[in-house]
């Protein structure tokens, strides 16, 4: 007999409290943070859904791994497992440490990106673009065609438009230093890339002469789904399907706080030589030496025993599972979500459900305010405050108007799921009250980390 429920493929050793409050308290709480999630406690939140980002909880064997980490200065024990691991899962040839992902992009950039060059991305995240532009490129985003649209089905609506890069390769011929391919496509709902289309990206680069590089956050995700989706690869395992996505590229960045299972780290894979070279250069510079790249022993340890968890298929089972739950459940009540449920997180589209708030009041800020107020969850803009920001400080409306609910890795159970599908529901029954907000206090750069606003009456 083959049962219906998705256990959490693990045992709980260890709890942690958390602190309910009451909405009062939440209001006041939200006011003092300048009405931005970003800037609250975290003692203040009941259901934190801010990020996926190095908020998981580790397993035993992550904790061993710990106990035993070698913590000197230059060619730690340490740093080599992590190495040997992220060899056998890529396949690259230099393995560079780094402190998170945004490290490595800032690494790359520095040593490949000049000013006027043109990067293009099935679609950039945040530090990607901002690392991007800081060095005075252009980052352009070329989404797979009808992924606009939040409420079509594709099994890969993270895709890249290899048609438009085509014309991109064919436009700006001395002005592509690299492409880059984000697995999954976090920016456009968490959505999987198809094996298909890397490789297609990879032979045009391959043919054009110019570098393909992975963003690998939610390579063990993508993985699944191409075994899950895509003809041809419903008997291989995610190893397996991992190393010939890396074997398609030149490199790749690794934020390790995602599919890593690690709390921090990340790192610079290339096969290049001379950039290896320049990038280690740079890593000393910023980060560290090039064997510990800003990472104690123990982080480096942690991520390459997360590395091999992550593609481990009963735990991708049950966390693309409870993804698709929750995304059913919103469904069912009318909710309005990015379709279909992504990897990591679900996706609320808020310009639809909140269409009342005109998009320059920021209706996915609003949403996520009120979100916390209610149930005291916390969770992320995805659109215009992330996105509208121009280099030149002009303000520019986004495609879409989302609000993500990432879920940690191994930390909530089902009851805490199916609570914050009740407060969306409660959500649902106000959401024609819920007023607009207005940016009152800015930074020049990635605002919506220290943005501040009021609400519109």
């Amino acid at each position: 007999m083959e049962f219906k429920t998705i256990i959490e493929p693990f045992r709980i050793r260890q709890v942690q409290p958390i602190r309910s409050t009451t909405r009062d308290e939440r209001i006041t709480a939200l006011e003092k943070a300048g009405n931005n999630v970003f800037l609250l406690k975290a003692e203040n939140v009941l259901i934190d859904l801010l990020t996926d980002s190095g908020t998981g909880a580790m397993s035993n064997e992550q904790w061993a791994g710990m106990m035993r980490s070698d913590e000197s200065y230059a060619g730690a024990e340490s740093y080599y497992r992590f190495e040997s691991a992220v060899k056998d899962i890529t396949g690259f040839k230099h393995i560079i440490p780094t402190h998170q992902g945004r490290a490595a992009e800032r690494i790359l950039f520095g040593a490949a990106v000049e000013e006027g060059q043109v990067v293009p991305n099935n679609t950039h995240f945040d530090t990607t673009r901002a690392n991007i532009e800081v060095r005075g490129a252009t980052a352009v985003d070329i989404p797979t065609p009808g992924s606009a649209d939040t409420q079509s089905i594709s099994p890969f609506k993270g895709n890249m438009d290899i048609d438009e890069l085509k014309s991109i390769l064919d436009q700006w011929a001395d002005k592509v230093p690299m492409v880059m391919m984000t697995i999954t496509n976090n920016s456009n709902g968490g959505q999987p890339v198809s094996l298909g289309n890397i490789r297609e990206a990879s032979e045009l680069c391959k043919e054009r002469g110019v570098p393909f590089f992975i963003d690998a956050c939610r390579f063990a995700e993508n993985s699944w789904f191409i075994k899950l989706r895509e003809e041809g690869n419903e008997n291989r395992t995610p190893i397996d399907i991992a190393r010939e996505i890396f074997s398609l590229a030149d490199g790749a960045t690794m934020s390790a706080k995602k599919d890593g299972m690690a709390n921090m780290g990340g790192f610079l894979a290339l096969n290049d030589d001379a950039l290896a070279e320049q990038c280690r250069s740079m890593l000393i510079l910023t980060e560290g030496f090039p064997t510990y790249g800003g990472l104690a022993g123990y982080d480096l340890e942690t991520v390459a025993t997360g590395l091999y968890e992550a593609l481990r298929e009963d735990y991708l089972a049950y966390r693309i599972r409870t993804v698709a739950y929750v995304g059913e459940q919103l469904t069912n009540m009318g909710i309005p979500i990015l379709q279909p449920p992504g990897g990591h997180a679900i996706y609320l589209d808020a310009k639809t459900w909140l269409s009342h708030i005109p998009q320059e009041q920021y209706p996915g800020w609003a949403l996520a305010n009120v979100l916390y107020q209610e149930g005291g969850i916390r969770a992320s803009e995805i659109g215009s405050v992330m996105f509208g920001q121009q280099p030149d400080g002009s303000e520019k409306l986004a495609d879409k108007e989302l609000v993500r609910l990432a879920f940690p890795r191994r930390v909530y159970t089902q009851s805490h799921i199916d609570y914050v599908v009740e407060v969306l529901e409660y959500i649902n029954t106000i959401k024609d009250t819920i007023k607009g907000v207005r940016i009152t206090k800015q930074p020049a750069a990635l605002r919506h980390f220290t943005a501040e606003f009021e609400t519109v009456m």
